[in-house]
């Protein structure tokens, strides 16, 4: 039976212990979370994004925001994230509200990026309708001839948010069906934190 964990006083120390614990037993993508955000017309959607980045002021990710993740997220800056570790048995789910990263930060992880990602950042309406493959396949290759031998900057509609969590429940599997829960409520000053029945 996996040990039932005692939670720290901040949830951030327990974020970063598992995380690092996933990262050295999931074979792919540890930082990899489940978004879900709401549109204008209450429909929730989700999809999976990667974490490129935390501290204590929240969690960072990347996308074009003119994609439909961006747009209900201009409409309703709140969104929730989940991630599954498969290997440790473990789940960690984070509601917050969530803010454009600057200009710069934006800039420097764009930097980063492998060569072709760039291109792709500019060759892609992200949730648009394209006529066909090979339409997106002709964008990139003009892109890819536009900045020949060039930096290749940052597109204006692509860039970086962050999730600053109010909530984060951290689930254990425990046999029986008899999971470990905790939440973390923020309470403005402080967080707080309790056992969850499962």
């Amino acid at each position: 039976m996996t040990p039932i964990f005692d939670p720290t006083p901040n949830p951030w120390d327990m974020f970063a212990a598992w995380f690092a614990q996933a990262q050295k037993t999931e074979s792919t993508y540890a930082d990899a979370m489940a978004l879900a955000t709401v549109g204008e017309d209450g429909m929730p959607s989700s999809r999976i994004v990667l974490m490129k980045g935390y501290d204590a002021d929240g969690i960072v990710f990347y996308t074009n925001r003119e994609s439909r993740k961006g747009q209900h997220l201009a409409a309703h800056p709140k969104a929730a994230l989940s991630f599954h570790w498969k290997s440790q048995q473990r789940q960690i789910h984070i509601e917050g509200l969530v803010a454009h990263t600057s200009d710069a930060e934006s800039d420097a992880y764009f930097a980063t990026r492998p060569r072709g990602s760039q291109i792709g950042a500019w060759a892609s309406h992200q949730s648009h309708v394209v006529a066909d493959r090979a339409t997106l396949e002709q964008r990139a290759k003009q892109i890819e001839e536009k900045y020949k031998d060039q930096i290749i900057p940052r597109p204006p509609y692509w860039g970086g948010y962050r999730l600053a969590p109010v909530r984060f429940e951290f689930w254990q599997e425990q046999t029986f069906r008899l999971h470990d829960r905790v939440v973390y409520l923020h309470n403005g000053a402080a967080w707080q934190h309790e056992r969850l029945y499962p």
